[in-house]
Order: C-alpha cells, then sequence, then structure tokens
C-alpha cells in the first residue's frame, strides 16, 4: 500500500502533506480513480474521466502549493450546479444541458487550485431530503447502504464521508445541505443567502436557495467558505460578505437556545433524543449558556415553505421544461411541483405578509440568545421506508430544517455521534444571517469535543489549524483588553456595553508588566507598563466591540492612559490599556496584587 492509501482527505492534512513535498496532486488524483473505481453508494452521476482528471493534476506541476489557498483539493460538485463541458442534468436526463461556462462559485474553486472530479446524485430537481428521488438510482448512506443518503444534495455528501472527495458543494433552500451531513457524520455549512453565487445553479426556489458546503471537518469548511465566499454582480441575488459582528464561540461564555422538550420531535427515535441532549450538555461544557426557548414560531414559519406559493417557484424555475415533459418527471417530483398551479399572485402575496410577521415573531429571540442549538433530523429512514411512504417521511426529515432560508438564518449541521446500529446522528447550530464564521468556529469545538472520526473512513480527526479565513471573512469587530474601571461591574464598564461590547475572555498579560495605583479620580484607576524589572501577569478581561464604536470609545480615555498592544500569555497580542511611564512617577506599585480586583479587594 503506497503513502496516499492511507492519507486523510480532510482539506488541512492534504493541504500540509502538499506544503511539506511528500504528496503531489498526480498521486491523490491516481487515489481517487483508485477509490472510485466502484460505486455502489451511486454517488455519481458523471464522474470525470481518468484522463481529465490526470490533466488537471499535471495544470498544477510547477506552482508553488502555499500561493493557492485549495491547491490540489478534490471536489465533487452536485450535477445542478454547472461545471464547464460536463452535463447539467439537475437529476434528470431529459432535461440534461452541456454549460459552456462553469458556475460562479466553481470558478471560484478552480480559481484557488482546487480539482473538481464530477457531478453527484440528487434528488430530482433538488425536490426532497432523502436522496431516494433519482432516476439514477437511490443514493445509499456512507454507512449502510440499506439506509437513505439524505438529500437533495445525496452524492455530494456520501462522496465525501467516504473519503472520494475532500469537500462537495450541495445546495440548500429547506435543508438539502444539512440533512445528507447529519446522515453521514459530516459538516454541512448553509451560508448566508448570497454570499455563494448561484449563477450557473438550476433554481429550485430562487429566492431561497443557497449552494452549501460538505466537508470531514468545520475547519475546511472555513476554508471552502473563505474561497468562495465573494460577491458576483451578475447574480442579483448574490449580496457582498459583511463582518459577522461578535464571534460568540470565541468567547468564554456566550448563550445557546435549546428547544422545549414540548418543541422536539424525534419520531419514536430514543437514541436520537438522548444523543441531542449528550449534545446539549456539550455545548455547555464548552461555556455555552443554555436557555429554553419557544421553537414554536419557526416550526409554524416551516409550514409555510410547502403550503405556500413557494411551491410555486419551484414551477417557475423549470416551467418550460415541465410543460413540455411533465410526463418524464418522476411521479413524486411531478405532484409536488405540478401542485404549484393552483396557488395565485394574490396568495404569494399573502404568504409574503405572513412570512413577515412570521420573521419578527422569531427574530425576537436573538435578544436572548447568540445561535440556536437544535437535532439536525429527528431520525433516519431506510431506502424501502421512504420509498413505501415518500411524502411524510421525507416531512420529518425537514422538521427542523426548513424554516432556515424563509428566515435568511445562516447553519451549521455537525456530527453528533452514532445511534446504536452505528448510524450517525447530527446537531444543527443557527443564527442570524453574517455569522457563519461564528457558527463554524462553534461546531469546530463541538467536534473537537466528540472526537469521532472522520465521515465514514475511520480516520481520526486532526488537531484545529489555526484559521486563515479570518483574512477574508472580516469580522467587524475589534477587541479591547481592559485591565481598570471598565472590568465588568466596575463604574466604567458601561462605556463598553453601551456601545454593543460583549466579553470574551479573563486572562492574563505576559509576565512582563508592571500595574500602579495612578493619583486621582475619582474613579481609582490602574495604569499598567510593559518592560520595568519586576514586571508580572496583569490579569485582563478581553472585550469585543463593533469597530465602528472603538474610534469613540477611545476618543473617551483620558491621558496618561491610551491604547497600545498588550502581550497576553499565550504569546498572542490584542488592543489593550496602557499608560504612559512618565506618569507612574511616585504612583503605588500594585504588581503583586495580580491586578485591579485584587488590589480594590485588599483595600
Amino acid at each position: 500500500m503506497n503513502k496516499v492509501n492511507k492519507l486523510s482527505f480532510n482539506i488541512a492534512s492534504l493541504r500540509a502533506a502538499y506544503l511539506s513535498g511528500s504528496v503531489t496532486p498526480g498521486e491523490v488524483v491516481e487515489e481517487v480513480i483508485r477509490r472510485t473505481a466502484d460505486d455502489p453508494h451511486r454517488v455519481w452521476i458523471h464522474r470525470l474521466p481518468d484522463a481529465v482528471l490526470r490533466k488537471a493534476a499535471s495544470a498544477l506541476a510547477g506552482r508553488d502549493p502555499a500561493t493557492l489557498p485549495l491547491y490540489g483539493i478534490p471536489f465533487a460538485i452536485k450535477d445542478n450546479i454547472d461545471l464547464a463541458g460536463v452535463p447539467t442534468t439537475a437529476g434528470c436526463r431529459e432535461y440534461a444541458y452541456v454549460p459552456e461556462k462553469s458556475a460562479a462559485v466553481v470558478e471560484c474553486l478552480l480559481a484557488a487550485g482546487a480539482i473538481p472530479l464530477g457531478k453527484t446524485n440528487l434528488d430530482q430537481f433538488a425536490t426532497g431530503l432523502n436522496g431516494t428521488r433519482s432516476p439514477f438510482g437511490a443514493c445509499r448512506n456512507a454507512f449502510d447502504l440499506a439506509y437513505i443518503s439524505g438529500g437533495s444534495s445525496a452524492g455530494s455528501a456520501v462522496a465525501v464521508a467516504l473519503g472520494y472527495a475532500s469537500f462537495s458543494l450541495g445546495t440548500d433552500t429547506a435543508g438539502s445541505g444539512r440533512v445528507p451531513a447529519a446522515f453521514n457524520n459530516l459538516v454541512g455549512h448553509k451560508p448566508t443567502l448570497g454570499w455563494l453565487s448561484t449563477r450557473g445553479v438550476v433554481p429550485a426556489c430562487r429566492s431561497l436557495d443557497a449552494v452549501s458546503i460538505f466537508t470531514l471537518t468545520a475547519d475546511d469548511a472555513l476554508s471552502v467558505l473563505a474561497a468562495a465566499a465573494q460577491f458576483d454582480a451578475e447574480d442579483p441575488y448574490s449580496r457582498p460578505v459583511r463582518g459577522h459582528g461578535f464571534d460568540f464561540a470565541r468567547a468564554a461564555r456566550f448563550r445557546v437556545g435549546v428547544p422545549r422538550a414540548v418543541d422536539l420531535a424525534f419520531f419514536g427515535n430514543g437514541e436520537a433524543e438522548r444523543l441531542f441532549q449528550e449534545a446539549v450538555a456539550r455545548v455547555a461544557a464548552l461555556g455555552g449558556e443554555c436557555v429554553e426557548i419557544d421553537l414554536s414560531p419557526f416550526l409554524e414559519t416551516a409550514k409555510l415553505l410547502y403550503e405556500g406559493p413557494w411551491v410555486a417557484e419551484r414551477y417557475a424555475a423549470i416551467r418550460a421544461f415541465y410543460d413540455a415533459h411533465e410526463a418524464e418527471l418522476l411521479p413524486v417530483i411531478r405532484d409536488i411541483i405540478g401542485s404549484a398551479r393552483r396557488w395565485s399572485a394574490a396568495d404569494a402575496y399573502d404568504y409574503g405578509y405572513r412570512l413577515k410577521a412570521a420573521k419578527r415573531r422569531c427574530d425576537a429571540v436573538w435578544g436572548e440568545v447568540d445561535c440556536i442549538l437544535t437535532p439536525t433530523a429527528g431520525t433516519i429512514y431506510t431506502i424501502a421506508a421512504v420509498e413505501a411512504d415518500p411524502i411524510r417521511l421525507n416531512s420529518n426529515l425537514g422538521y427542523y430544517t426548513n424554516f432556515m432560508n424563509l428566515l435568511d438564518y445562516a447553519a451549521t449541521a455537525v456530527p453528533a455521534g452514532f445511534l446504536g446500529d452505528g448510524l450517525p446522528f447530527g446537531v444543527t447550530v443557527f443564527a442570524p444571517a453574517a455569522q457563519d464564521v461564528p457558527l463554524l468556529h462553534l461546531a469546530s469545538r463541538l467536534q473537537q469535543a466528540l472526537t469521532a472520526p472522520l465521515g465514514a473512513t475511520g480516520l481520526p480527526l486532526p488537531s484545529p489549524a489555526p484559521s486563515r479565513a479570518r483574512l477574508t471573512l472580516p469580522s467587524g469587530q475589534v477587541r479591547v483588553a481592559v485591565c481598570g474601571a471598565h472590568l465588568s461591574g466596575l463604574p466604567l464598564n458601561g462605556q463598553l456595553t453601551s456601545r454593543g461590547a460583549r466579553l470574551v475572555d479573563i486572562t492574563r498579560t505576559a509576565p512582563e508588566y508592571k500595574l500602579y495605583a495612578l493619583a486621582g479620580g475619582p474613579p481609582a484607576r490602574p495604569g499598567m507598563v510593559r518592560g520595568e524589572q519586576g514586571g508580572g501577569a496583569i490579569e485582563v478581561e478581553i472585550w469585543e466591540l463593533p469597530a465602528r464604536e472603538f474610534g469613540s470609545f477611545v476618543a473617551g480615555i483620558p491621558a496618561p492612559l491610551g491604547i497600545g498592544t498588550l502581550v497576553l500569555a499565550d504569546g498572542s497580542t490584542v488592543q489593550g490599556f496602557v499608560c504612559e511611564a512618565a506618569a507612574v512617577a511616585g504612583a503605588v506599585d500594585i504588581t503583586s496584587f495580580g491586578g485591579w480586583r485584587g488590589y480594590l479587594a485588599a483595600q
């Protein structure tokens, strides 16, 4: 067995191998060819020919891996997303066409150095959450061939879970990028609507569609998001990436909404219920303050998706084809999309008004919590069971997912353990639009706390790598360390909280600072100076506030205090309070107290 056979295809590991020179894209492609020689799971609609894959690897010869963020990383593409020169079927042979250009999101990934492997199986016209609604055959679960893969992005999930690809693209309108992730032990990220261009994607509901990302780890998903999230002026639904604000997942304490017991549904799966409660305990152990919330407004919103005219939007997406080829669609798809004809323009307005009111009710929760944790799906079914009862069981799969895009939220599905029969279970964390980075940071922490193997590969979860994505996905926030009257509960703390600042961490400086009690006041205040002999590690609080508020905060700081760069105990740096050295002449040295609170307690 050669060195590539056992190589994990997770992006961080594969990138490290490229940077070290231990493997080449050509060797990785040969391993892909070996791994995909058989397809019992029905992953592919069109896997690219071996010669095409080898040519793509050769095109990277002579390139420096460090210059391309996804250098040589193999990826799969759901077959409703265009890849130039390769048929796009959307799961319907009669609909197929060959695009001259790749979808905008695919072009971003190719420019980053990624290698496309082919087009994956899906529920026809991305209509379904189970993966069985395909004329190319039901896609089969990566862990058990008798079970559903989840859909509609079925093959995209299974390709990553089996180690064929490092990541894949799916689409997610009602849960298609999250349910398959849960059923195959993957991370499935549904980005903020418009962050990944949908130009070159066959629409399901164009106003709600999101291109989604499947990866083995949350850190990998962040890497793909950073490469793919680019504003596309040619896509009228594209939105510029904006700062995410307070990164709750990097804070020592944060608030997590957990549904009331009455709102949870596991459809008779007691093991799934147990695993969800374990996930709640896991997030609490990471610093999450679990706040019980009423999920019923979200569940009521979800009903709008298939009760109302958004079904008509599915019809509008393929109207000309449907009217000419109705008999050629799978019966279940034909019935769902055909039902759109009963909705009127007046209904569309009526449901639009209902959605506005529903969003106002649901958004009220964000004053209480930073994110919400739910199961991704309450249970999983066999292929036979879904084929026998296709509508009801598919509806059950969307219980926790159907409201997400209607409400313009971002969401990340993350592994949460295994049922007794060895099948995976997953949970989802979600938050308002633009919270993608904090969600993926929290997903990474949850994944590390669980330490489950990667997908269905059996390979261990690697240690988290430092994120480079922050360079291209800005937070819009500034962190500042405070050491005196701005500490929690002290007289000047309101200058932070009134500007929307949140406490991130309580830590210490590097052991090279001296703290002095300055003359004057009230309030009494300390001055911290770096570099003097006899320095110590001083307790500080790290607060995060919107960058737009930072200027006014700094402007209110009186001399001899100011803002400079502090070195923390872990070697990292942060902006924080410092004092002019001349001002401590004659001041009382209070370094031995370890911080301002220690000094005040001793008075």
